[in-house]
């Protein structure tokens, strides 16, 4: 199976599938409480049975490219986090992204660089004209990707997603395809000035 490389620490972005089911489940038992503090992952990942359909429905949104989702994954393999979308308008350029990672991953900035290639892929190759995140005002973490990523934040959903009993304020983010384009451009050549050769992570093929 093809691997999207993350950097140069062996971390790879693949994708994720219906056959992965166990895996994928092992996966999120090691991170479900901290997984599942912002985000229903966890609480709709609960078994085999569950995580298969899980994963049927995005093979489904890719089939008719309407989704995706891809699994960041370990120089040695080990699935520890991956990266989403959650919907996907070819029409209308439009999609919502999303992440998420274990506790073990945390903290090498592994999810901003699968969302960039994810974006990357979003934009020119199927071009997508809006990139959306929508996050809780809880959820420092995501918040902070949406920064690194050059993300506007668009406004506050208040009390608009019910989770686990109570409501929650949604964070609304975004990036414009013009916007992601020249902030890709710009960095580049803060590389080539710095002498540190070109970006290792590009627009890649995302497909399951």
């Amino acid at each position: 199976m093809f691997g999207i490389p993350l950097g140069d620490d062996g971390t790879e972005l693949r994708p994720l599938e219906p056959w992965q089911a166990e895996e994928f489940l092992a996966h999120i038992e090691r991170g479900r409480e901290f997984i599942g503090r912002h985000v229903g992952l966890a609480d709709a990942n609960r078994d085999v049975e569950s995580a298969r359909a899980f994963l049927t429905a995005y093979a489904q949104k890719a089939a008719t490219d309407t989704g995706r989702i891809l699994g960041i994954r370990t120089a040695e393999g080990t699935l520890v986090g991956g990266v989403l979308l959650r919907t996907m308008d070819v029409v209308q350029g439009t999609a919502e992204a999303g992440c998420w990672l274990e506790p073990a991953a945390v903290g090498r900035g592994l999810v901003t660089r699968a969302v960039r290639v994810l974006i990357d892929w979003a934009v020119e190759e199927r071009g997508i004209h809006r990139v959306e995140w929508q996050v809780p005002s809880a959820n420092a973490p995501s918040i902070a990707v949406a920064r690194r990523l050059g993300m506007t934040k668009e406004g506050v959903l208040r009390e608009m997603f019910l989770y686990r009993g109570e409501r929650t304020d949604i964070e609304v983010w975004s990036v414009l395809a013009p916007e992601w384009r020249a902030a890709r451009a710009a960095e580049r050549a803060a590389r080539s000035d710095r002498g540190t050769g070109p970006e290792p992570v590009e627009a890649a093929p995302v497909s399951a």
